[in-house]
């Protein structure tokens, strides 16, 4: 399994933290978030890494080096202009037909080795890791008959739930023919295109830990979560139900 970690990015929602390290470096416990990331891709097998690198590039390379201090083999693509998370992979020519893809700020559980099986058993172009997260709402909701503004309906500071990405994907190469020759181009791009055109998106839906560290609030929640996970980690005891997923597929209709 070959990886490409999206790392260059500006960090602006984690600021302060952000202002003087790039968020792939950002301590997590006693070490950089992506340092764990690392240190999980390498339990589920995958050695060879692509970091693709912009704001901060020169730390991130420094810090992570070839990675042979990872048992890994790290190299970088370098943007010479902002890019987005999807259009940097299109700078890279030496791809193998199927690969991971993900943002370097995220701290997981999820096995990594059943997920990309899972992408080439279902033979698609993109496999998106979902996960259900509730979205806390700290005010109270008014539902609003727009005809006469008159009030329909009272929650107060509401949940709901929502399946969102978890910033880990698996690529067929041949995907990146829809993506643009170095122009800013995201995932939201990307799935508003395939969706667009009606094509199949698979979705591998994940119920373990899984937290991304883009917000203050966040990463917070990740170095009070850290020493949990690395107990469990030393007694095998998985975080959270991952053992289980409700794994299928989605087709624009």
């Amino acid at each position: 399994m070959r990886a490409i970690i999206l790392a260059g990015g500006r960090g602006t929602r984690l600021k302060p933290y952000t202002t003087v390290i790039p968020k792939p470096l950002v301590p997590v416990g006693d070490r950089a978030v992506l340092e764990i990331l690392l240190e999980n891709l390498r339990m589920y097998g995958v050695t060879n890494i692509t970091m693709c690198v912009n704001h901060y590039a020169e730390l991130i390379k420094a810090y992570f080096g070839d990675g042979s201090r990872y048992g890994m083999k790290i190299d970088y693509s370098l943007e010479d202009k902002p890019l987005s998370t999807v259009a940097p992979i299109k700078l890279l020519k030496d791809l193998p037909e199927n690969f991971l893809v993900m943002n370097g700020d995220l701290l997981t559980e999820l096995d990594f080795a059943e997920f990309f099986n899972f992408h080439l058993q279902n033979e698609g172009l993109l496999t998106v890791a979902t996960y259900n997260r509730t979205v806390s709402v700290d005010f109270g909701v008014i539902d609003i008959d727009p005809d006469n503004n008159k009030a329909t309906g009272f929650r107060e500071k509401p949940n709901y739930n929502f399946n969102v990405s978890m910033g880990v994907y698996a690529f067929n190469r041949q995907l990146l023919d829809y993506v643009p020759e170095n122009h800013p181009f995201g995932f939201d791009n990307l799935m508003h295109k395939m969706l667009g055109l009606q094509m199949m998106v698979n979705i591998y839906s994940y119920s373990g830990y899984w937290l991304d560290i883009g917000r203050p609030a966040d990463y917070e929640k990740a170095n009070t979560d850290i020493e949990e996970l690395e107990a469990a980690h030393k007694k095998s005891i998985p975080i959270g139900s991952h053992a289980n997923t409700n794994n299928y597929q989605t087709r624009a209709i």
